[in-house]
């Protein structure tokens, strides 16, 4: 059944308020609770997070104060589904188990979206990232047993292998080696343009999450771990933001969030299995709908053009978390030994990566190889979950 939100009409923005009684949600189950469900509401947040401070820098460079206030309104809004979306997330659930799950969104989400990536650069973009958030995954579930004694598995329930990917000291490069090319905003296909925002997204709440709950461990390595691995979810921002058009006009990036958070909660909604959370994912569809409205009719009056010149013409094939095992394994075979030269990608170091891993790891053990190490010491071996056989690449049991 095809869905063309420019066709659909929303719930009406000025019965879109809600009071604390129906902002009070109850947080989802984590012993019972599906592992994806978990995925989907740390994607969701990311999204509202990213419309808002999207938000936040159009107005900061409006002149517009009736614009400007049509933002606010619509940001308020925004801001109220993120406390709902964010507030579903289990208090119970420690940092380091959050940050277990925030990794399985990085790994399957990247993952499924370079399989349905239609341009060839931009896949090797998420290809390249996913081999290092899945091996994020490995580095703190090493962690989670050392300082709380329970293992990943319970988080990530096998639909995720926990096993190394690309080492995470050698994901520390320059920065201008960050940067990609962005693609053309007037012949990208308008599911590019979804997959960008998206990661983007994800990964920018992931960045804004470990820089503000690093510090709050009281052990050396955690916090130690959560500052490495910080520093390269920055050059994952870096490394996904590249690749959107920066021509794309104010306007033209406003209608695109819109549109995306209406695709979003639709695919989720679709294939949501907690029928308490998906009445949220539906609610939040419906009032999407309506803030994409806003923003096309923003767009008509201000830009002098159509949405549908820029937007799909109906909403892609649900985006789907599921298990990405045998694709991953796949990458890890074949593009493990890959850095980043320019705009491009080698499999040889060159001078500027390794005048900065001489920088940052030349006067001893990256944090998270000590992670390992301490591991080792503690447990006899690496805490790791293959589900499918032997890992394809024998070289990282050493």
């Amino acid at each position: 059944m095809t869905f063309n939100p420019l066709e659909q009409r929303g719930i009406p923005l000025d019965r879109q308020v809600r009071n604390w009684r129906e902002l009070a949600v109850e947080p989802v189950d984590p012993d019972r609770s599906d592992p994806y469900t978990r995925c989907r509401i740390i994607t969701m947040n990311g999204i509202e997070v990213e419309a808002i401070l999207f938000s936040h820098q159009f107005a900061r460079h409006c002149p517009d104060l009736e614009v400007k206030r049509q933002l606010a309104e619509v940001r308020y809004i925004e801001a109220q589904q993120q406390k709902a979306v964010n507030w579903l997330l289990p208090g119970v659930s420690s940092v380091l188990e959050t940050t277990i799950s925030y990794e399985q969104v990085a790994v399957d989400l990247t993952a499924w979206v370079a399989r349905a990536e239609p341009d060839p650069y931009l896949k090797q973009a998420y290809q390249f990232g996913v081999l290092e958030d899945f091996d994020h995954l490995y580095r703190y579930a090493n962690l989670y047993e050392m300082i709380e004694h329970r293992k990943a598995e319970e988080i990530v329930d096998q639909l995720t292998e926990v096993m190394p990917g690309r080492p995470t000291p050698m994901h520390h490069r320059h920065p201008v080696d960050n940067v990609r090319e962005p693609y053309d905003r007037q012949r990208a296909d308008p599911l590019s343009k979804l997959h960008a925002l998206t990661v983007m997204a994800a990964e920018q709440q992931t960045m804004n999450f470990y820089m503000n709950v690093g510090p709050t461990y009281m052990e050396p390595i955690a916090r130690k771990l959560y500052q490495e691995i910080g520093l390269i979810e920055e050059e994952h921002v870096t490394h996904y933001e590249s690749l959107v058009d920066p021509g794309e006009t104010w306007w033209e990036q406003l209608v695109h969030h819109e549109y995306n958070e209406c695709y979003l909660y639709h695919s989720f909604m679709e294939q949501e299995s907690d029928r308490r959370v998906k009445a949220i994912w539906e609610l939040h569809l419906n009032m999407e709908l309506e803030h994409l409205h806003i923003a096309c009719d923003l767009m008509r009056r201000h830009d002098g053009r159509d949405p549908a010149e820029v937007l799909a013409p109906q909403l892609p094939n649900v985006l789907t978390f599921e298990p990405n095992k045998q694709y991953l394994r796949e990458l890890i075979a074949d593009q493990l030994d890959l850095t980043t030269l320019g705009t491009g990608y080698v499999r040889d170091a060159h001078e500027r990566f390794e005048r900065m891993q001489q920088q940052l790891n030349g006067d001893g053990q990256a944090p998270s190889d000590e992670v390992l190490s301490r591991h080792r010491e503690t447990f006899g071996g690496d805490y790791r979950v293959e589900t499918e056989g032997e890992h394809p690449v024998a070289s990282l049991r050493r």
